[in-house]
Formats: C-alpha cells, structure tokens, sequence
C-alpha cells in the first residue's frame, strides 16, 4: 500500500489554499479555495480535518474529500485548536469590554464539533497558553487559572474534577502519550526563595511528597518545558530577561533535566552563551541542544546528560528532527543567513548544506523526506513565499508571494505515528530542474593590486570547531563507553611513558609541574612512592577542572574546593621528593 501524500495549507492576504504535497506539489481539487484573506488555520492532530477563520466565519472541512463539517459566526477568532479526538474545537478571540458587558464576554468558547453546539464559554485574557491541555485520550483536560490548576474530566466543563493548588504556578505542561498522565508545574521564586519544576502522576497532586520528581534552581523568570514522546522525562530550559553582568543581549540561560523516576541534573554545556534551541529525538533517548556565543555550539546528550556528539561551532540558532528521528537539521534563521545542516544521525554523517536566505519558518514534512522554509509577514513583509525541499538539498517546489501580497502561514499536514516508515538515507542531491542551493565557500576580499600573488591564510574572529568525529584521536570515541575512554587514555599515558624512559635511560626525579608522561619516582621506600603516586592522581585531577572552568564549564562546589587545594598538594608533593632525592 503506497503511504499517503500530505497536504501543505498555505494562507496569506490572498487567501488560504490546500496543496497536495511533494514531489507534485499542486493545488489540492478536492478543497475550494477561500480567496478571503485568513490569519488562522490549523489541521487535527490526525490530520483529518482542518479548519480556518477568514474574517467572516470559522470553517471545518475533511482533509479526505473536502466535505464541510461544521461552519460557526465567529468572524474575530484569532487562534483555533482541535482536541486530540476531535470532539472539541476550541476558539479564541481578544478578549474587550463594552458598555453592555462591562465584565467583558467569555472569549475562549468550546465547541462540539459534530453538531456545532457550544458546550462552555470561559474568560482568557491573554493569548499565552490560551488553550487548555488535553491527555490523547481526551480523558483528562487541564487549564490554567489564577495560577492554580483546574482538571475536567471525560470533557465535562461543568464541574471541575481536581485542582492543584500551589503558590503561584505559572505555567505547566501535560504529558503526551496514555495514561497514566504526568504534568510539570513550574514555581516562580519569590522573597529570595528559589523557582522549581515538579513532575505528578495525576491524580495525586498533594504536595511535595506527592512529587514524581522535583528540581530547584535561581535565574529565572520564564522557563519552557518539553516532554519526550514516552514522558519518562522533560527539559526546562529556565531563562532570565536581564543578563546581570552584561555578558548577553538575551539574559541567562540554564538547562535542566527532570525524570520520571526521580532524577534530576542541571545539563553541562561546554560553552557560554544563550540557549538558543533545545530539541528532543522522537526516539526519547537522547536531544540536542544548540547554545553559546556566535559561532554556536551544538551538542547531543544521552538521558545521563552526557554529551554522545559535538557537531562543533557553526552560524546556527536552531535544531530540528526530523519526525522518524533519523535525520537532524541544525539551522541559523532569522538574523542569521539560513544556512541550514542535514546530519544522518545513525552514522553522525553531514548529508548536505543548503542555505535558505531570509526564511522566517521550517517545519519537517511527515514523511521524513522533505522539508518547507518560508519568508513570512510580518517577521518579513518583503520576498514572501515559500520552497519545498528534499533533504539532500534540492529545491522541489518555490513559490513566491504575487506582488503586493503577503504570505502569513504554512503549515504541514500532520498524520499518526508510524504512517511513513523511516527509509534510507540517500546522500546524493534528489533530481529537480530547480537544483540545489548549497552555500558557496565564502573567500576573504583581496585588493586588485594583490590578486595576482598567492594566497595567503587569512586570521579570522572566530576559528571554527569542527565537529566532534573530524577531530584527530576522538573518531573513534563516541561509541565508546566513559570507563572505556579512561582506560583507553591510561593505555595511551603508560605507552607514552615508556617510549620517554627509553629516550632517556636516565630518569630524574623532578618535583611540580607534574605530568602523565613523567617517570614515576622511584625511592628505596614503597610507601613514600605511593603517597607522591596518590598526590601527582590528585593534581592531574585538579588541572582537568582547571581546563574545564577555562572553556566555560559551570563546576560544582565540591570542584572548586579541590582546585583551592591545590598549591598545599603541590607543596606536600615537593616535601616528599626532597625526601627522595636525600
């Protein structure tokens, strides 16, 4: 049975249309086009239905044969959601106040979707988190209300299940998956008390005690949860708004890791800097993250929050899996030229580097196969329009904006898991008239009057870090496990010992600085040995965390106080070989 071909909606000032997705690329016949301009649109989460808002009425059609399924008079609704069974539709508009309802109207109105019928109105002033959670089985329904929560069940909204009350929460995010559910709640600090995240199993919600797992941490004034596919665990990227010491435009970054089972860990990332994008594998097992100063890092950790790969230093603000979990792009967007990096994340191979000039938008397409970038209004009201594109890098299908009108939205049809099986990765560019845009290596200007002399290595602001399997002496240790990696260096110490004592058939015994590759003391006495032996262990250890802090690393107290130790272990060190050398 061939697999199903997506549709990708497309709405602007000119419209809102259906196209039947790559490699064809065409209007979809089945969906009369709405020539009305709409600023909202949005499929189910199955993909078989979708629904618009063009200024005059809220409309539902099957994505299958273009059939209506419901039409509602909601001309000022600004944001539309369809719950995880498509029972509901919920909708949104600014919420006003007016001479004849001084209080305001209900603007967040839940509606059954077959019969069109309004089940609940509630009050929802702001548009952040205006939509309330559900479980996948739409048995369990959460919202957000003067910073406590309220749970319905089996989507009766006229009498509230559960509530969770707590100082002040301020956001909260639902679990995805079957039941049991979990939720993070978030805890802003407050009169020099820290913030903290903690994760329930509903419904128990009472207290602390009650918690699944619970982290603490200072610096924050908004944090952003996300939960893997399977909820074993969530990432609370915790930032502030003001950088204190003046160090970042984007205040300070943190990245914290929450379990289900109870661990947590604060993620070590190798280099300073705003967090910029923080991605988990639909395989649940490991994310990445890009982060520090331009040029920017990014980095692969496992759910230990050990890094697995490096992918260096790179013009990148964004990371996206594909939805198969086989193919990661890295992406600089924005203010950034768009220079896009497509990894094979089985062999942490570099497929291809397209470059998307201006876009404002990427979004993978569900068959793990093509991609969509977009220059949208009003992040960019100039050269609006769209191009799909295989991964390999190959434009397949670009479509600019007719002049003087804007593109607002584009927007994949989403499908249920296991829909596209994951297919092998092809590192040849896929055939299109349109071609490929890889980025042209950039040359440093020369002045005429020296073109014709040879070229010369030019210094750069920032020398970039190749990735993490480039590097001399480290291809092979990604897969290695880290007691295997201690053991490989001390094989590598002890052979480098052994080639200097031959070269020097004379060893001395020297006091500090002391190094892997100096030979071992050697004294009449075997216990003085093995205390200079322990102390050159302790100060090998200490220089490691001095070469940690200097590249940026954040250490722990515990670290900072063995580095204070060490000019007395360097002294002690020196007193046991005086005794040596008497």
């Amino acid at each position: 049975m061939a697999p199903p071909i997506p549709l990708l909606a497309v709405c602007g000032s000119d419209g809102t249309s259906l196209l039947r997705g790559p490699p064809q690329c065409e209007l979809d016949s089945s969906f009369q086009r709405d020539s009305r301009p709409s600023r909202c649109l949005t499929f189910s989460r199955d993909g078989t239905v979708f629904g618009w808002c063009n200024g005059h009425s809220v409309s539902v059609v099957r994505c299958a044969d273009g059939s209506a399924v419901s039409t509602l008079n909601l001309p000022k609704t600004n944001l539309l959601e369809f719950s995880p069974l498509n029972n509901i539709l919920v909708t949104w508009q600014p919420y006003t106040k007016t001479q004849d309802s001084p209080q305001g109207e209900a603007n967040l109105q839940l509606w059954d979707l077959p019969s069109g019928r309004l089940i609940k109105a509630l009050y929802q002033k702001k548009a952040e988190s205006w939509c309330p959670s559900w479980s996948e089985d739409e048995k369990i329904c959460v919202r957000s209300v003067n910073n406590e929560l309220h749970f319905y069940e089996n989507n009766d909204f006229n009498s509230i299940a559960n509530k969770l009350h707590m100082q002040k929460v301020s956001d909260f995010a639902l679990s995805p998956g079957a039941q049991p559910s979990k939720i993070a709640v978030y805890v802003p600090g407050s009169k020099g008390a820290p913030s903290f995240v903690r994760l329930y199993q509903y419904p128990v919600l009472g207290g602390a005690s009650a918690a699944l797992a619970n982290k603490s941490f200072f610096k924050a004034d908004r944090v952003n949860m996300q939960w893997n596919q399977k909820a074993s665990a969530v990432l609370v990227t915790a930032s502030t708004e003001v950088d204190k010491t003046g160090a970042s435009y984007y205040g300070e970054q943190t990245l914290h890791y929450l379990a289900a089972n109870g661990e947590t860990a604060l993620v070590q990332l190798a280099k300073n800097g705003p967090i910029y994008d923080v991605a988990w594998s639909p395989n649940s097992t490991e994310f990445c993250v890009v982060y520090g100063f331009m040029p920017a890092k990014a980095t692969v950790y496992n759910l230990k929050c050990d890094p697995v790969f490096d992918f260096g230093t790179g013009p990148r603000n964004a990371a996206y899996y594909s939805p198969q979990g086989h193919i990661l792009v890295l992406a600089g967007f924005g203010n950034l030229r768009g220079q896009m990096e497509v990894w094979d994340m089985k062999k942490y191979k570099q497929v291809s580097k397209p470059q998307a000039p201006d876009a404002t938008y990427f979004s993978w397409c569900p068959d793990g196969e093509h991609i969509v970038t977009a220059t949208c209004s009003p992040r960019l009201r100039v050269s609006n329009g769209y191009k799909i594109w295989h991964y390999t890098g190959t434009v397949l299908h670009n479509q600019d904006a007719a002049a003087g009108s804007e593109l607002w939205k584009v927007h994949w049809q989403p499908f249920p898991e296991c829909s596209f099986p994951e297919r092998p990765i092809k590192y040849q560019a896929a055939p299109s008239e349109l071609g490929t845009t890889e980025a042209a290596p950039i040359q440093a200007y020369r002045p005429p009057a020296l073109r014709h002399l040879p070229a010369t290595p030019s210094s750069k602001l920032h020398e970039d870090e190749p990735p993490q399997d480039l590097r001399s002496g480290l291809s092979g240790e990604k897969s290695l496990s880290k007691s295997a990696l201690k053991n490989q260096r001390k094989r590598e110490a002890k052979k480098a010992a052994k080639q200097e004592a031959k070269s020097d058939p004379e060893p001395a015994c020297l006091p500090a600085p002391v190094s892997n590759s100096q030979s071992e003391a050697c004294s009449g006495d075997a216990e003085t040995d093995k205390k200079i032996k322990n102390l050159k262990k302790k100060l090998k250890a200490i220089e490691e965390l001095k070469e940690q802090q200097t590249s940026g690393k954040v250490l722990q107290k515990n670290q900072l106080e063995k580095i204070q130790k060490e000019e007395q272990l360097l002294k002690e060190l020196q007193e046991l070989q005086e005794l040596q050398i008497k």
